[in-house]
């Protein structure tokens, strides 16, 4: 059997010294969750010694890349660019409403809004951008 292809999209966090605390925090989140690479500055920079040079994680099978910028830049995530996550149960939605929404910044709370029976959006306290579904 032929090995599955790899990943050919694939989401780019950019973080300005945060991203080892945000991914800790999203694998805590998932079941099928795991780090896969993660590479960080040395002595030598350009970035602070022991951030995040390039990091790969999984989240429910999902790849991700995830890095600390060492440059500044006038611009965050935002929410018209969103992670859409479909919930297994109503146990699950409320669970990662809450952890998701602490600290954060809740955009919908959650409810039923016609297209899904059960739905919220936040903004976690990294400012990524999280939208949860109840199929």
């Amino acid at each position: 059997m032929a090995a599955a292809p790899a990943q050919k999209i694939t989401t780019f966090l950019m973080f300005e010294g945060r991203a080892e605390e945000a991914m800790t925090f999203y694998l805590s989140l998932f079941e099928d969750a795991e780090m896969i690479d993660i590479t960080r500055y040395g002595a030598e920079g350009p970035g602070p010694e022991g951030s995040v040079l390039h990091a790969v994680f999984a989240l429910a099978g999902q790849r991700f890349m995830a890095i600390d910028s060492h440059v500044h830049h006038e611009f965050g995530f935002t929410p018209s660019m969103s992670l859409w996550v479909e919930c297994a149960d109503e146990a699950e939605i409320d669970r990662l409403y809450a952890a998701l929404s602490e600290g954060g910044q809740a955009l919908m709370p959650i409810g039923s809004y016609g297209f899904s029976r059960r739905f919220g959006w936040v903004n976690d306290r990294f400012g990524v951008s999280w939208q949860l579904t109840l199929p």
